[in-house]
């Protein structure tokens, strides 16, 4: 008689394919369905998505933005920034739909890009802005954590979250123009653990750039560090 048992190997299979049809594995991006090699974001997404490539041009639209404000030896964002595109689409999940595995993945890219260019490979450590307790308390995360571990498992560095901190739960950046941002801001942040990071190269990342003013203002902080060298990286430029 032939035996109807199912191998632990068919099984698991099985198990797989109904948690598929359930919980479809869909492109964050686009929302079709991943193959089996793909994560998060579908290859056709990753290579469509707006990217900016400012990590191989010392002299970008970036780096204008902090000229003659804040001391620095790059800035780049991987991604543009449009009302309604795909980028956005991204950003927004990630901050407000606890889809962390976009920070990690984004990260990740960026991290494989930087770590090809020369200017970017003496960096020892990735520091994400900080979100107040208050705030992140609210949401359950900081975002920027997740892109700042993924840049760090591109570039094979370590990332740390105990040397910034938020000092004051400040107002939303939205609506607010270059000078309001950074009086929202400019005394939000301190230092600690300044030892861990002395003498070295740190980059600082954020989600989005808009003006500059929370990089600015945290930057500020981190340049008094003694031998700290800085550079700046965003998931995407908002370009006015």
């Amino acid at each position: 008689m032939l035996s109807s048992k199912k191998s632990p190997q068919g099984i698991s299979q099985y198990f797989s394919n109904f948690k598929e049809l359930l919980f479809p594995n869909i492109c964050h991006s686009c929302g079709g369905n991943l193959s089996a090699n793909e994560t998060v974001i579908c290859v056709l997404c990753e290579y469509s998505l707006p990217k900016t490539n400012f990590h191989k041009h010392a002299d970008n639209p970036i780096a204008r933005k902090f000229w003659g404000r804040l001391p620095f030896q790059n800035a780049t964002s991987l991604f543009y920034f449009d009302k309604g595109n795909k980028v956005q689409h991204l950003i927004h999940q990630l901050k407000y739909r606890d889809k962390k595995e976009i920070g990690n993945k984004l990260g990740e890219m960026l991290g494989n890009d930087l770590i090809m260019e020369d200017s970017y490979t003496d960096i020892k450590f990735v520091l994400p802005i900080p979100l107040h307790e208050k705030k992140q308390k609210i949401r359950g995360y900081n975002q920027s954590e997740y892109f700042a571990a993924g840049i760090a498992e591109g570039m094979k560095i370590s990332y740390d979250t105990g040397i910034i901190y938020r000092a004051l739960h400040t107002e939303t950046q939205t609506g607010k123009n270059r000078l309001e941002r950074w009086e929202n801001v400019k005394d939000a942040f301190y230092i600690q653990n300044a030892e861990k990071v002395e003498n070295t190269h740190v980059l600082l990342v954020d989600d989005v750039l808009t003006t500059g003013a929370t990089l600015e203002a945290c930057g500020q902080h981190l340049t008094e560090i003694a031998g700290l060298k800085l550079s700046i990286a965003t998931i995407a430029f908002a370009h006015q």
